[in-house]
């Protein structure tokens, strides 16, 4: 399945990269981290890397490397507001549990 991005995420990143000056799109991947024992972690990508699946959605490209491709295929990376705060949320159809910061995730 392919990792998608909602009209309103695929606007701050693309805000994101003229910010920068640049940049071909988006890199996801995971880490070992936090309660959950994964975090998303997210990086702006100047070139695909051989390991890399690329993805286009709403006119952006996303890159994610083999490793991580299992644990985030299908997910859907938002843009929302939730009170004072806004930045990404990831619906991710793997994660068999969130911790409660919604910081990492367990599969």
């Amino acid at each position: 399945m392919p990792i998608t991005v909602t009209p309103k995420a695929a606007t701050q990143i693309r805000k994101a990269l003229a910010k920068r000056g640049g940049g071909v799109g988006l890199r996801l991947a995971i880490k070992t981290s936090g309660c959950s024992g994964y975090a998303y972690a997210l990086e702006f990508a100047d070139a695909a890397l051989d390991e890399d699946a690329a993805f286009e959605s709403e006119g952006v490209q996303l890159f994610v490397d083999a490793k991580s491709l299992p644990m985030i295929d299908g997910t859907q990376l938002d843009w929302v507001r939730e009170g004072l705060n806004e930045g990404f949320k990831f619906n991710n159809p793997n994660a068999s549990a969130t911790c409660g910061c919604g910081e990492s995730f367990a599969v």
